[in-house]
């Protein structure tokens, strides 16, 4: 069975609109196009389907509201319109929500829900409540308190982490943008659109470019670190254009809309799958072809593997693993600190001893805290 047609059979859909499809290009609320959205996710919901909306907008919502033209830079000054706006939007949503006759729900996500565990489990059992009880969660960082240190990041990734969290079918991503091209479709009239990739190689990685609208904080290089997780946890996951009618129900109903990532076959376990997409990256370790077969056949990262360590992270914190090409191979808790890998890589637990006096543990990486990714 295709890709395409087990999307027929998906039961539980997380869809993300970003600010592009929900305001208009001067910078006001599209109401038609929310109007639009909200009545093809009640239609989905009223055959049975979990339906999760990750949405962006708050910080245009209070550009809007207050009359604003330009999105400003200062963190105090979006966090302010975030605040302002987060109200409106949802005043927006439920408005529509109710006349179509099912109850939402406004969830705020920060990236402390995701990176403790036991706040991870409970922001899971929250989200699986709502969906028991028929309820559309409508589900936001919260940008009026978030700063770098404690975010999520955009809500492309914030909508891949909640498709994960929940054990997701699919995940939508509606966009300005078809999908991805292999080329820059704005500046080369050359660019075909993928229907399908199967996987997210470097050259895949390459094709991302930054930031999408001026309205927006995400691009398609942000969209493409969606798919990984999608992938990784088991959700397959689409990119389409948000402004068209019919987009969920098409890509729903199996149509060629868009490009498709393919979930892989296992889905992780929920320990497993916080410790991949919960946690923030912190740094890199490069390992050779040998540690990544060992690896790959269920062993953990030994030093002996690694090539090369990126990054001033502390022991217990989370790293990527990559491959000598730079693909990323893995994630997982280091067992040492950046300085202390720089030291021990390249040699056996035997020789820890006098590199790192109190080194304890034979892993780098043990296979219990270690996530792969190919």
């Amino acid at each position: 069975m295709s890709t395409r047609t087990r999307l027929r059979e998906a039961k539980r859909i997380v869809v993300k609109v970003g600010t592009s499809t929900l305001t208009h290009p001067a910078g006001g609320m599209n109401l038609r196009r929310i109007e639009h959205l909200v009545r093809e996710l009640i239609d989905e919901a009223n055959q049975g389907k979990d339906i999760l909306l990750v949405t962006s907008g708050a910080i245009a919502a209070g550009m809007s509201s207050i009359g604003m033209k330009e999105r400003p830079q200062s963190v105090p000054a979006r966090q302010a319109l975030a605040a302002i706006g987060q109200g409106a939007l949802l005043h927006i949503y439920e408005k529509f929500f109710h006349e179509y006759g099912r109850t939402m729900a406004q969830v705020l996500l920060t990236k402390e829900n995701a990176a403790r565990h036991h706040q991870y489990m409970h922001a899971r059992r929250a989200l699986l409540e709502l969906l028991a009880m028929g309820v559309v969660p409508v589900i936001n960082e919260n940008d009026a308190v978030a700063v770098d240190e404690i975010k999520i990041g955009d809500n492309d990734t914030l909508s891949a982490v909640v498709a994960a969290l929940v054990d997701a079918d699919a995940l939508i991503i509606l966009s300005d943008i078809d999908g991805v091209y292999t080329a820059n479709p704005r500046t080369d009239a050359s660019a075909e659109l993928m229907d399908e990739i199967p996987e997210i190689t470097p050259a895949i990685e390459r094709l991302a470019g930054g930031a999408g609208s001026a309205q927006g904080t995400g691009g398609m290089q942000t969209k493409i670190e969606a798919a990984k997780i999608a992938q990784n946890a088991g959700v397959t996951m689409i990119i389409a254009r948000g402004d068209e009618d019919g987009t969920i129900r098409g890509v729903l109903s199996g149509a060629r809309i868009g490009t498709v990532f393919p979930a892989r076959e296992a889905h992780l376990r929920t320990r497993k799958s916080w410790l991949a997409f919960g946690r923030h990256l912190a740094g890199e370790l490069r390992v050779d072809a040998g540690c990544l077969k060992a690896m790959r056949g269920g062993a953990s990262l030994l030093a002996v593997g690694v090539t090369d360590v990126c990054g001033m992270f502390s022991a217990g914190e989370t790293v990527r693993v990559l491959s000598a090409d730079g693909q990323e191979v893995a994630r997982g808790i280091a067992a040492y600190g950046a300085a202390d890998i720089a030291r021990l890589m390249g040699h056996r637990a035997s020789d820890f001893p006098a590199l790192v006096p109190d080194a304890v543990h034979e892993e780098i990486i043990h296979r219990d805290n270690m996530v792969l990714m190919v």
